[in-house]
């Protein structure tokens, strides 16, 4: 993929072997967890060391920073994975994040429109995302770009996301 630009904003696909992508990612990814909507915990300095390795080993991960100039505004970490229904791959937004100060200004929706360009350059079938019930903006960001509840059957109500940590 490369780089997209729109007025002022660039897409970079992060390259998990460069360093200036790692520390931009890192620093983005932090910021994020120690926001209410990311748990409002710091990842620890052994995560964080472990991670460019850990991603750059699995070839399904693609992250994503939006930058204005030198700035990084967003990022996304995406998980490529499959459909069985459709035998076609699906794109996963696991993490996804824009800073404060960039947030109202469209860079939601610029990062959203460069990572399903990337999906259907891959052939994916569908883009699926997990988000909190208390996190209107994101909400409304993700129900403008298109996603809803996901559903198969309405009379069997909506999918819901759950977890069991193994740790």
């Amino acid at each position: 993929m490369n780089d997209k630009q729109e007025n002022s904003l660039t897409l970079r696909k992060v390259d998990y072997a460069n360093i200036a992508h790692i520390d931009c990612l890192t620093s983005l990814l932090q910021g994020y967890a120690k926001d209410p909507m990311g748990g409002g915990q710091a990842i620890s300095d052994l995560v964080i060391a472990e991670l460019p390795n850990a991603l750059a080993s699995r070839p399904y991960m693609h992250s994503f920073i939006v930058y204005e100039g030198d700035k990084a505004l967003a990022f996304a970490n995406c998980i490529e994975s499959f459909s069985t229904f459709s035998a076609k791959g699906l794109m996963n937004i696991h993490d996804f994040a824009v800073v404060a100060e960039a947030r109202g200004k469209g860079v939601s929706q610029f990062l959203l429109a460069g990572i399903e360009s990337f999906a259907k350059s891959i052939d994916c079938t569908k883009m699926t995302l997990e988000v909190l019930q208390g996190n209107a903006s994101a909400i409304r960001a993700y129900e403008k770009w298109g996603f809803g509840a996901y559903q198969l059957d309405p009379e069997m109500g909506s999918a819901m996301f759950w977890q069991k940590s193994i740790a």
